[in-house]
């Protein structure tokens, strides 16, 4: 095994007995005191990104990715700010859920636990690192952070202080560590480190978390590629389709949860269609449309089978005109990624509809799929979204990160 993971794996089981005694005062104070740290050092971090974004525009990283890494003043308080939020949640370690007797006369609780030791894997977003270290010490788990090459110098600048901060309340610093080396030889050796890593999540492309279902032995909580989609129904209202569009695409087309492709019933086709083409070039979003919809547009280009499942993180929209609600949730279930999808309509039955037809973990009626995210959910910050079905599904929280043991009580009890 590589030194470098062997030696980290150790010092994480080890802090992650630790922590999991800590009190919740505690790990709140240490919580709020990381979140002033960060802001203290605004100055040290953004030089840090500067140096990731130096490097990612000769690389000749696209725009939209380069908006992923980018770290701001403003992007540094939200940071801070979410830390907050996470000090702020009810601790979830150590409260019994529920309690019963049995015929034996023993009382059996279920307790809430910390998984243990949790390593994230992800790529070029740095409010990953502070996301997923704050939830992951509240928690209770230590956590081992491998980010990608794109952000090097902005993870490692925000893992020493907040190893620093850890060190300053009296705290082993091991509780939250950084693989410093970010080849694929290291990673695959983390990805195979059961002796010391309790589960495994990825935060990425598809081609990332492709990679660590492939590779990984340690158990793996699958956060999703987004593949998005808005289908606008024939009882729609149009203004509030357009905005809801607009936002859902154009505001940050790099993240998972914006949308790929619009979906638009054939009884208003003729009417949204040039609403929104229009609405959406003014944010320079190029289309890329099914025989149908090219009718109704000036500027598209013929959709090819590849584009409906294609997640392109950047200014660019599958648009498609369907006969019915029922085309719709067929398109979407065939070529969804189950992350989030959006339905604006007016009609109940329609809407409640594809409630209960649509499979994805979040599904909207009239309202934007950004909105799927931990901070917005109330969780305070997220670990990740998952679009798997066991364990977890949706932004993971606090809760996500745990799991519960049964605790019984008896007076003496033998089994007859």
């Amino acid at each position: 095994m590589n030194n470098l993971m062997n030696t980290l794996g150790q010092q994480s089981k080890k802090a992650a007995q630790q922590l999991s005694q800590l009190e919740t005062a505690r790990k709140n104070d240490c919580l709020m005191n990381m979140a002033q740290d960060l802001e203290d050092n605004a100055e040290t971090i953004l030089a840090a990104n500067r140096r990731d974004l130096n490097q990612a525009k000769e690389n000749g990283i696209p725009e939209p990715l380069i908006d992923r890494l980018r770290l701001t003043d403003e992007r540094i308080q939200e940071m801070a700010e979410g830390i907050r939020q996470v000090a702020a949640l009810a601790d979830p370690i150590g409260v019994v859920e529920k309690m019963w007797q049995t015929e034996d006369q023993l009382m059996i609780g279920q307790q809430r636990v910390p998984l243990g030791v949790i390593g994230i894997i992800f790529e070029s977003r740095p409010n990953v690192t502070t996301d997923a270290a704050s939830l992951c010490f509240k928690s209770g788990n230590a956590v081992i952070l491998r980010g990608g090459k794109e952000a090097f110098y902005s993870n490692q600048a925000l893992v020493e202080l907040m190893q620093r901060t850890l060190r300053n309340n009296e705290l082993n610093s091991a509780m939250i560590q950084f693989v410093n080396d970010t080849s694929h030889d290291v990673a695959n050796e983390m990805m195979r480190l059961n002796d010391f890593l309790d589960v495994l999540i990825p935060r990425g492309g598809a081609g990332l978390i492709q990679r660590v279902k492939n590779t990984a032995t340690v158990p793996v909580i699958e956060t999703g590629t987004g593949n998005n989609h808005v289908y606008v129904d024939s009882a729609a209202q149009l203004d509030m389709a357009r905005d809801i569009v607009i936002n859902a695409k154009a505001q940050r087309p790099s993240v998972c949860n914006a949308i790929e492709t619009l979906l638009v019933h054939e009884d208003i086709a003729s009417e949204f269609l040039p609403m929104i083409e229009k609405a959406l070039a003014s944010h320079e979003v190029s289309l890329r449309a099914d025989s149908k919809a090219l009718a109704y547009l000036e500027q598209a280009d013929l959709a090819a089978e590849e584009d409906w499942a294609t997640e392109f993180l950047d200014y660019v929209l599958a648009i498609k005109v369907v006969a019915s609600i029922d085309d719709a949730i067929e398109h979407i279930n065939h070529y969804n990624s189950k992350h989030s999808e959006a339905i604006v309509t007016d009609s109940y039955p329609n809407g409640q509809k594809f409630l209960k037809e649509v499979d994805a973990a979040a599904v909207y009626i009239n309202a934007s799929t950004r909105f799927t995210d931990g901070f917005k959910f109330g969780f305070g910050a997220e670990i990740g979204i998952s679009t798997q079905k066991l364990h977890a599904r949706g932004p993971m929280g606090l809760e996500h990160l745990t799991s519960s043991k049964y605790i019984i009580y008896g007076d003496g009890q033998i089994r007859e």
